[in-house]
């Protein structure tokens, strides 16, 4: 077998116990999960996690994903709780200590704490008699199936079994707070994530951009109007303000035979292809990319038809969609 044979066969290995593992956890779930899920949903605090090494590694994952699906969350260093931190629990919190021997001696005073002052305390760790969990009033355990470098000393198999149950943990408050798109926006406005949860609304040209004429306005106009706001198209308005056609590169070179002569109305595509301001971006940039356009009218629900302003492609690609 060769270096790049064993390599991979290594790696694939890993993959496969860890796979496996994961399987077993999924077996092993049990109504302690469901307690510790309806305990944070009813604490009126945060959750306070806490770990040491690997576990405090994976702890500052689960406090961040916590936090940005609508539980309020933050991670307390175990031994920085006892030279002052502890100070950051309060009555109204509950604690998730990690530990997957459950003996780290530098959870010791946070645990003490938790007890002296009544605060719940959710304990995770793959050993069922270790002192987090005796002490513990909500118990999450991990299997207990060794490590994938073969001698149980590289955190690899426990660390991603406590990663899986802080997402687990994490998915299921957020389906019971009802936390939607919307909401993880909130708490997550940039980088790739944040654009596709972007609206339509966010990004779109409003007010005086947007290159509206009148139905009856001559070609002539019309021209002008593309050529000032620069999105290479006009919507076409009713009296009442609805859009009822548009006019694009298209409609030009088809009626280029008498085209000053004309009104927008005899040149423009009549029900052209709109969006709604609440609808995501996202979704925008596929409907362009389906139809082959690069642009399309935003138009008010409440009012249907009404334009309320345009998103162009670019928009889109400046947030990283497309």
């Amino acid at each position: 077998m060769t270096d790049m044979e064993s390599f991979l066969s290594i790696a694939r290995q890993v993959v496969l116990d860890e796979a496996r593992a994961l399987d077993a956890l999924a077996d092993s779930l049990d109504e302690d999960f469901a307690k510790a899920v309806d305990l944070i949903l009813n604490t009126k605090g945060r959750v306070i996690v806490s770990g040491i090494g690997k576990s405090g590694h994976i702890g500052h994952k689960i406090a961040a994903t916590l936090a940005s699906t609508g539980t309020p969350a933050y991670f307390v260093h175990p031994a920085e709780a006892s030279h002052g931190d502890l100070g950051m629990v309060s009555g109204g919190d509950v604690v998730l200590a990690i530990s997957n021997s459950g003996e780290a001696p530098e959870l010791a005073n946070l645990l003490a704490f938790t007890r002296r002052f009544g605060i719940p305390l959710i304990g995770l760790s793959s050993k069922p008699e270790s002192s987090l969990m005796t002490q513990a009033d909500v118990h999450l355990r991990i299997p207990s199936l060794g490590e994938a470098c073969g001698f149980g000393m590289v955190p690899s198999i426990s660390t991603t079994l406590t990663l899986a149950m802080g997402d687990a943990l994490a998915i299921a408050l957020m389906k019971f707070r009802d936390f939607r798109p919307e909401n993880f926006r909130v708490f997550h406005p940039g980088g790739k994530l944040g654009a596709r949860l972007s609206r339509v609304s966010d990004l779109m040209h409003t007010g005086d951009a947007v290159p509206l004429i009148a139905a009856e306005t001559r070609m002539s106009e019309a021209l002008l109007e593309i050529s000032r706001k620069g999105f290479g198209v006009v919507g076409v308005t009713d009296a009442e303000g609805r859009l009822t056609g548009i006019v694009t590169d298209g409609d030009l070179r088809r009626h280029m035979s008498g085209l000053l002569d004309k009104t927008a109305a005899e040149v423009m595509t009549r029900n052209p292809t709109t969006i709604t301001p609440d609808a995501l971006a996202e979704e925008a940039v596929a409907i362009m990319n389906a139809r082959k356009i690069t642009s399309l009218f935003v138009v008010d629900e409440a009012d249907p038809g009404k334009a309320k302003g345009l998103l162009h492609i670019h928009d889109c690609l400046r947030v990283g969609l497309g």
